[in-house]
C-alpha cells in the first residue's frame, strides 16, 4: 500500500464520525417532534417538582408519602427518593434532559435558522415575466413607469434595490420585516440561555432553612441541597441578626402577616445592610435571599415569686393534623416534683395551663400572674421564631437574560418578512411579491400600492 493509499484510508475514518452525525443524529436532533416531546417532560417533572416538596427530610416524606395507601396508587417516599423526586432538579436525569434540549435547539438554529436567515438576506431580480407567475400575489400594470412604484414603497419602508440591465429593462426588488427572520434565532438562544442558566444554577446553588429565635443572630449552615459545584464561600464573613419578629393577625385571629425585621452584619459586628421581610419580600445580600416562610414559638419568659426570669423553650406537639401547638413543662417546687404544663397556639400571648393529671387550671395573657402550686407564677412574654428558608443561586441573571431574549426574539418574530418584486417590460409594468406570514394583511398592503400606482398614473395622464 503506497502512502498516497494509507492517507486516503485515514481521512476516510476521520469522514466517517462527521458523516453518521450529519445523517444519522442531526435529522433526530432537527426533528420538532423530539422538541416538543423534550419539552413536555420537563415541563412535567417541572411540575412534579413543584408539587412535591423539594429538600425535605426523609422523615418529611415517610410521614407524608406512606406506602400504605400510596398517593395515585404508586407515589410513596421509597418511589420519591429513589427517583429523586425530591430534589428533581438536581437529579442527573432532569438535568440530561435540559442539556438535550438545549442540543436540539441550538442544532435546529445552525442547521435551519441560520441557513434561513442567509438566504432572505440575499435577493435575486425577477428579469423576466414569467418569473412573476410563480408568485401568490402578481399584477401586469399597461402604461405605468416603475420609478412611479420606488416612492410608494419607501413610504411603507421598504428597503429598495434597483438596477438598469443592459436592455434597459427597469429591476426592482423590495423588501422589509428581514427581523423576523431573526426573531427565531433569538428566541432559541434565549431558551438556551435559560437552560443554561438552570444548569449552572443546579449545580453551583443552595438552599438552607433555618428557625431563629427573635433577638438571635447566625450564621447560614443548615444547608439542606446543594449542587455538585456549589460552595458556601459566598456565607463567610458575615451574620445576620433577627432584630425582632412578630405577627400580625387579623380581627378573627387568623394571621394576616408575619414579619422579620433582620440586620446583615459583618465580622466587626456593624451593620451592612437592613431590611423588614415577609412572605414575598426577601432580603437579599452578596446573591443570597432570605425568605420568610415559616414560624413558630421559641420560648417562654416566666417568674416565680420573685425568683429571677427564666426562658424555658417550648416545643412543637403531635397533633395529627389537628393544628399547631407548642407546649413547655414550669417545675413549681426547686426539688422538680411539682411543675405544670404551658400551651399556647400563637404569639398574641393566651396560654393555657394544665396541671400534672392533664386538667386546665386556668388561661392567662401575657403579661399575668396566677396561683399555682402555693407559688405565683407569672408569664412575662411569648417570644417567637422565625422560619427562613435561603437560597443562592448563581445561574438566576442568566435566567432573567434568557427570559428577556425569550420576549424580544418572539417580538421580533410578530414582524412579517415581506418582499416585492417589480419589472418593466416596454410600457407593461409586472409587479408582484410574497411574505412569510400575515398573509391577508400583505395583500391589502399590495392592493394598496396596486391603486396608489393607478391614481398617480392617472394623475400624470391627465396633466
Amino acid at each position: 500500500m503506497t502512502s498516497d493509499q494509507t492517507t486516503s484510508t485515514e481521512l476516510s475514518w476521520w469522514l466517517i464520525p462527521g458523516r453518521f452525525i450529519r445523517r444519522q443524529i442531526l435529522p433526530v436532533l432537527t426533528d420538532l417532534r423530539l422538541a416538543i416531546i423534550l419539552l413536555l417532560v420537563i415541563a412535567l417533572f417541572s411540575v412534579s417538582g413543584t408539587v412535591i416538596e423539594q429538600g425535605q427530610l426523609p422523615d418529611f416524606y415517610q410521614s407524608n408519602y406512606p406506602e400504605h395507601p400510596a398517593l395515585f396508587g404508586f407515589l410513596s417516599w421509597k418511589v420519591i427518593q429513589v427517583v429523586g423526586l425530591d430534589h428533581v432538579y438536581r437529579t442527573w436525569w432532569f438535568l440530561s434532559l435540559l442539556v438535550l434540549f438545549g442540543t436540539s435547539l441550538t442544532a435546529c438554529t445552525f442547521t435551519r435558522q441560520l441557513p434561513a436567515l442567509k438566504a432572505a438576506q440575499k435577493w435575486k431580480y425577477y428579469e423576466e415575466p414569467r418569473n412573476f407567475t410563480k408568485l401568490a400575489l402578481s399584477a401586469e400594470l399597461e402604461g405605468v413607469c416603475l420609478s412611479s412604484v420606488t416612492p410608494i414603497l419607501q413610504q411603507k419602508s421598504y428597503r429598495i434595490f434597483q438596477e438598469t440591465s443592459q436592455e434597459k429593462d427597469d429591476i426592482l426588488y423590495a423588501r422589509k420585516g428581514i427581523v423576523g427572520r431573526i426573531g427565531p434565532i433569538i428566541v432559541h438562544i434565549g431558551i438556551v440561555a435559560i437552560l443554561l442558566g438552570g444548569i449552572w444554577g443546579a449545580m453551583t446553588g443552595f438552599m438552607a432553612q433555618e428557625m431563629i429565635t427573635s433577638g438571635d443572630t447566625f450564621q447560614v449552615k443548615n444547608i439542606v441541597d446543594a449542587g455538585a459545584w456549589s460552595s458556601q464561600d459566598v456565607l463567610k464573613d458575615w451574620s445576620v441578626r433577627i432584630n425582632r419578629f412578630w405577627i400580625d393577625y387579623t380581627p378573627t385571629g387568623g394571621i394576616n402577616q408575619f414579619y422579620s425585621d433582620m440586620s446583615v452584619l459583618n465580622n466587626d459586628g456593624q451593620e451592612v445592610n437592613h431590611e423588614k421581610i415577609y412572605v414575598n419580600k426577601p432580603l437579599r445580600y452578596h446573591g443570597v435571599v432570605f425568605y420568610q416562610t415559616d414560624w413558630g414559638i421559641s420560648n417562654v419568659r416566666v417568674r416565680l415569686n420573685k425568683s429571677p426570669i427564666f426562658q424555658l423553650p417550648m416545643v412543637q406537639l403531635d397533633t395529627k393534623g389537628r393544628g399547631r401547638i407548642w407546649g413547655t413543662w414550669i417545675p413549681t417546687k426547686p426539688d422538680l416534683s411539682e411543675g405544670v404544663s404551658l400551651l399556647a397556639k400563637d404569639l398574641q400571648g393566651m396560654v393555657l395551663i394544665y396541671d400534672a393529671q392533664g386538667k386546665l387550671i386556668n388561661t392567662v395573657r401575657a403579661g399575668m400572674s396566677i396561683p399555682v402550686n402555693g407559688v405565683n407564677l407569672q408569664i412575662l412574654d411569648i417570644m417567637g421564631s422565625t422560619g427562613l428558608q435561603i437560597k443562592f443561586d448563581p445561574g438566576i441573571p442568566i435566567v432573567y437574560t434568557g427570559f428577556g431574549l425569550l420576549m424580544l426574539g418572539v417580538v421580533m418574530s410578530y414582524f412579517s418578512h415581506s418582499q416585492i418584486w417589480a419589472l418593466q417590460k416596454g410600457k407593461t409594468l409586472y409587479i408582484g411579491g410574497k411574505t412569510n406570514r400575515a398573509q391577508v394583511a400583505f395583500e391589502q398592503e399590495i392592493l394598496s400600492i396596486l391603486e396608489q400606482i393607478s391614481s398617480l398614473n392617472k394623475t400624470e395622464k391627465s396633466e
